[in-house]
């Protein structure tokens, strides 16, 4: 079933908003920028194993201003804040931010006066990402779930201050959840799916469909 089958009269309609949103998240171009050992794991995202090409992000870009997705892989020393704050300005708007890793994320084990105890002290971040270091698996999935950000972004100020207000009084929907697309295919896995987003249960949704597993394991791949 093709999605043609799915249109009434073969027409399809959407808003600029989602237009715009869908391009952006669909063609991430992330810098060439690596700090520690976060970034052999960012590497390997890249490789043929785990494929970022599915996702149109296989183009590291060398110069920051070709790039709108600053991946900080890796602890930040206060000797590299300068730097990395100069190629965060060189990149064009709008741009993105994932910390990867604790030690971007929070200074990790290195509880000292010599590297910054969280790239938010310098950057703006997007999306936090743990571990040390995470998989490749754990960074895809916190680029979905970037990709999910970007694609509900408003666009404009009126549209912006409108979300702000659906969001202080109850009314907007939760953004941050991403519904798998193998969920969304069955109606009953996507029921239950709701179910458990109504409650904040979506983690514990997610290892139930796993038989009990927290990950997903190597002879369970498809």
């Amino acid at each position: 079933m093709g999605l043609e089958e799915k249109l009434p009269s073969g027409v399809l309609l959407t808003s600029v908003e989602k237009l715009v949103n869908w391009t952006r998240k669909s063609s991430l171009w992330p810098a060439t920028f690596g700090l520690a050992c976060c970034a052999i794991e960012m590497m390997a995202s890249g490789a043929g194993r785990y494929d970022l090409a599915r996702f149109g992000m296989e183009v590291f870009r060398a110069s920051p201003r070709q790039a709108d997705l600053m991946i900080v892989a890796g602890r930040v020393s206060q000797k590299m804040a300068p730097v990395l704050r100069q190629i965060y300005d060189q990149m064009p708007e709008p741009r993105w931010v994932l910390a990867m890793g604790v030690c971007s994320s929070s200074g990790g084990m290195f509880n000292n006066y010599a590297i910054v105890q969280g790239v938010d002290h310098i950057v703006p971040v997007d999306m936090y990402l743990p571990g040390c270091p995470p998989r490749p698996e754990m960074l895809m999935d916190a680029i979905l779930k970037l990709h999910h950000k970007i694609q509900h972004e408003p666009l404009g100020e009126k549209r912006a201050a409108a979300l702000a207000a659906a969001r202080a009084d109850g009314t907007a929907k939760d953004l941050h959840i991403e519904m798998p697309s193998t969920v969304r295919a069955d109606k009953a896995a996507r029921k239950a799916y709701e179910d458990a987003a109504a409650r904040g249960r979506t983690g514990q949704f997610a290892i139930e469909q796993r038989g009990g597993n927290a990950v997903l394991l190597p002879g369970e791949r498809g």
